[in-house]
């Protein structure tokens, strides 16, 4: 009957047994990690994890249990370690920019090496494009639009108004537009990829 108990009240039995916590990473770590890896890449992802439930553990007298799930919270802590590790992420980013751009399904020799190289300078653009941008908009960018959370739960996880996440999705979104193409059709079709953040084989970066 635990495992049907919201995250809520695991959390407040673990405020007088403290192992029922234990439930929480198991719910949640693989999501967390997951969110890590895109984010910093599985090396750096694997310590920043620990640190995640433990500061969640430490914190846990002072989680809102009228809030049944507890991933915006983690969320919002990994968040916050991530933004220690600023460098890291914007090589991660380009890192993945250049696996995507090894994509091709052409056959023809010529054809192949003439569609690496628009791929290559498409994720390039995506990839500096998106680790230039203010950290609090890649924040809500990729809670987003990676792990799919909605504005509500963006904004919990960020401890912000969901107003200001709106406006942060619609500034990361127009600044992509200025950065990864300066006019016309092109700039359509990169900030498509963009705002889909597609990677090979996935749909998703990182996924």
């Amino acid at each position: 009957m635990v495992d049907d108990e919201a995250d809520a009240a695991v959390i407040a039995a673990s405020l007088d047994v403290p192992a029922r916590f234990g439930s929480i990473f198991d719910r949640h770590a693989t999501v967390v990690h997951r969110y890590l890896v895109r984010r910093l890449g599985p090396d750096e992802a694997d310590a920043v994890l620990g640190e995640v439930f433990r500061i969640a553990f430490q914190r846990r007298h002072t989680y809102d249990v009228a809030r049944g799930d507890a991933r915006p919270w983690l969320y919002g802590i990994a968040t916050h370690l991530v933004a220690r590790h600023r460098r890291t992420e914007g090589r991660r980013m380009r890192a993945i920019a250049r696996l995507a751009a090894q994509r091709d399904d052409t056959t023809d020799l010529a054809e192949r090496a003439a569609s690496r190289v628009d791929a290559e300078r498409r994720w390039q653009l995506v990839a500096e494009a998106v680790a230039s941008l203010p950290q609090p908009e890649i924040d809500a960018l990729v809670l987003h639009v990676w792990e799919a959370l909605p504005y509500a739960q963006v904004a919990e996880a960020l401890g912000v108004p969901i107003g200001t996440v709106r406006s942060r999705l619609h500034r990361a979104r127009g600044r992509l537009r200025e950065l990864i193409a300066p006019s016309g059709q092109e700039q359509d079709e990169q900030i498509e990829h963009t705002d889909g953040l597609d990677t090979p084989g996935t749909g998703r970066i990182g996924s």
